[in-house]
């Protein structure tokens, strides 16, 4: 909950803004320092910031590019409470905790990547990724993993090994056959090493890489990943047939379970046989009876999906259908049992709908490590960065031997060689001496993976690094106002979800007595209207001789617990799809099932949206109180904005808000206008 919600808040929970200002859109107005829009207690807060926070809001109306008086009124009034939120986080402490400041590095590391010159040189790789993307392949692999702790004897070793199998397959062993005896990839005894069709962006680089390289048949020179030597053989390639989007119908299986795969194969048939009638409705059928509650409400609809994204069972019974409206046989997955409709086909979108896309996932694949360097000879001209390399030797030299007190025993050796205050890297007008080395080998002892023979070069390839992207970022904080503001939203946005959680969101949820204390106090906003206990049976298989059995079962019934389970085995047994049941307490004002019947009989009958209801209620539940055990959620909900209002208030007395009216017209002439 805590990443997912965090990233929600960041963006939006201070503001449900109205209209949104695009960037585009802002008049080019000069804004003297010394103004600002408003000050908590001498801080000031400057009009830009606001506009841009107007600016991330999603419900931006695009025909006027305006909001309202009252629209901007809200909103500043909000913007305002937002930032006395934030001030009492700093206030508390909360920006200076060891939480705060790794959770925001980790942000800023990920915010800063889009603005940073590596974007600059990914263009090449780009294009070479689109262009695989354009084919899909399929391939057979053997994988020869290292042992634990291997050393380089080790490693030589699986590589001697791939080498011989490569050997055996170009001999015209079968090459499935050498995956089940060698491959050391957990997926081998399902799939004899057939790793079936896949585009660029799905696999590792250095494997997707060798495939595209390799022509049908062929088999590859021992591949070095992560994951250890990789041998091979590429069995097709064709054309990407870009994305399919399909709807389905599931019908749900429980893992080793035979009652319940034997069920689920009679009712996916008999769900099947009933699509194939010519009255058949999809969607219909698929309300009904699907048991994805995720899709089942439009239709089975799933999002779009290409080769190599889904499951290999559904995946291949959805790219085999040929035309709109197409469905499948009933197909087994680990899921259940699925019948795909196929609905619609898309090629490969062109390179400029797709480039930031690839962006995103090419600044997380292993291929970006391949233009780092040439990103480093860019930051090192730019910012005249130098390197002590006079120094280096000195420093290396102590690196041979390094026991367990590392780093500490480089220290003592340093300072008693006297080159603890020598320079070792220049970037503009810092200049890094060994202690600050030393900082750094202290605080990513564990970040950076070296041999003892390189680990020297390795740690201090790290630091070199870590300074050209500070110096960077120092750069781009001064120089680009969309990454100022964006780095001051995440770092507010955290402070702000930090202090909720504390004070408002956690408290309400672990205050029993506060929660009690409030429901009670509002006694008025927590009760049941007029309610009756029901029985609805909705026929969903119209066989008349069958329903006419149901009705003559149920109508001389009143309502009762047990009633549900008897009719459950007096005739969903032999035909599951007859009817669906809901045993449920209808309030009788809301329930437009119950609008119209006369409640002082039991058994009820109708037909509403083509469906036939047979419905027998109990009797009438008059209006009362909620149990607080029956409303704790929304007494929750309640006293978490009772407790944010009351936040507010707080803080409001607390700080002293000095509101700039001339500014404040300003932008309001902007936001408005």
């Amino acid at each position: 909950m805590k990443t997912s919600l965090r990233c929600f808040l960041i963006g939006c929970i201070a503001f449900a803004c109205t209209p949104k200002i695009t960037a585009d859109s802002q008049p080019t107005v000069p804004v003297p320092k010394e103004e600002y829009l408003f000050s908590i207690d001498g801080k000031k807060v400057d009009g830009e910031e606001f506009l841009y926070v107007l600016s991330k809001n999603s419900a931006f109306n695009a025909d006027t590019l305006s909001l309202s008086e009252q629209e901007f009124e809200e909103n500043f009034t909000l913007f305002v409470n937002f930032k006395l939120k934030v001030t009492e986080a700093e206030a508390l402490g909360y920006d200076r905790s060891a939480e705060f400041i790794q959770e925001f590095g980790a942000f800023r590391e990920d915010l800063r990547k889009p603005f940073l010159l590596e974007n600059e040189v990914q263009e090449g790789e780009l294009q070479k990724a689109y262009t695989r993307l354009k084919e899909i392949v399929k391939a057979s692999h053997i994988l020869l993993s290292f042992p634990p702790n291997a050393n380089l004897e080790d490693s030589l070793a699986v590589l001697r090994m791939a080498q011989k199998i490569q050997a055996e397959a170009n001999a015209g062993t079968d090459f499935n056959q050498l995956a089940i005896t060698h491959s050391q990839d957990p997926s081998v005894e399902s799939n004899s090493g057939n790793l079936g069709y896949f585009t660029a962006m799905q696999m590792v680089y250095p494997f997707e890489a060798a495939t595209y390289n390799l022509q049908i048949g062929e088999v590859s020179q021992p591949v070095l990943t992560d994951f250890g030597y990789h041998i091979i053989k590429l069995e097709d390639r064709r054309p990407n047939p870009g994305e399919i989007r399909v709807s389905h119908l599931l019908v749900r299986t429980v893992p080793g379970d035979s009652l319940s795969e034997d069920r689920a194969k009679r009712k996916i048939s008999d769900i099947y046989g009933q699509l194939l009638r010519e009255n058949s409705t999809w969607e219909e059928i698929v309300l009904a009876f699907s048991e994805d509650t995720g899709t089942r409400q439009n239709g089975g609809m799933l999002p779009w999906f290409g080769v190599g994204s889904i499951v290999p069972e559904f995946e291949q019974a959805a790219f085999n259908l040929q035309e709109i409206g197409e469905i499948s046989n009933p197909v087994k997955t680990p899921f259940g049992y699925h019948i795909i409709r196929l609905e619609e086909v898309k090629p490969i979108a062109p390179y400029e709908e797709l480039e930031e896309t690839l962006k995103s996932r090419l600044l997380r694949d292993s291929r970006s490590t391949l233009i780092r360097s040439q990103v480093t000879a860019m930051q090192m001209a730019k910012y005249s960065a130098q390197e002590n390399q006079a120094v280096y030797p000195r420093l290396s030299g102590t690196f041979q031997g390094t026991d367990e007190r590392f780093p500490t025993y480089l220290k003592e050796r340093w300072e008693e060689e006297g080159i603890w205050n020598e320079w070792v890297f220049r970037v503009g007008s810092d200049t890094l001496r060994v202690y600050d080395f030393y900082q750094y080998l202290v605080q990513e002892t564990k970040s950076v993976k070296a041999t003892i023979e390189k680990q020297f070069d390795a740690w201090m390839e790290g630091f070199v690094e870590a300074q050209l992207k500070e110096a960077e970022e120092r750069d781009l904080i001064i120089n680009n106002k969309d990454y100022r503001l964006l780095v001051q939203e995440f770092r507010e946005g955290i402070l702000l979800f930090n202090l909720m959680n504390e004070l408002v969101w956690q408290r309400a949820i672990e205050d029993s007595a506060g929660q009690r204390s409030y429901y009670e106090a509002h006694l008025d906003r927590y009760r049941w209207k007029e309610r009756v206990p029901s029985l609805i049976v909705k026929v969903t298989q119209p066989d008349e001789a069958e329903i006419a059995n149901v009705r003559e079962f149920i109508e001389g019934k009143s309502y009762e617990s047990g009633l549900a389970n008897a009719l459950q085995d007096r005739f969903l047994e032999l035909s599951p799809l007859l009817f669906t049941m809901e045993d449920k307490v209808l309030e009788t004002g809301d329930e437009p099932l119950l609008q119209d019947l006369d409640l002082t009989t039991t058994f009820h009958e109708r037909t509403i949206g083509g469906f036939q209801y047979f419905i027998v209620t109990g009797e009438l539940l008059p209006e009362q109180p909620k149990a607080f055990e029956e409303t704790r959620g929304k007494v929750i909900q309640d006293y978490q904005a009772h407790l944010d209002a009351s936040l507010v208030g707080r803080l409001r007395e607390k700080y002293s808000v000095k509101i700039n009216d001339v500014e404040k017209n300003r932008i309001y002439q902007l936001a408005v206008n």
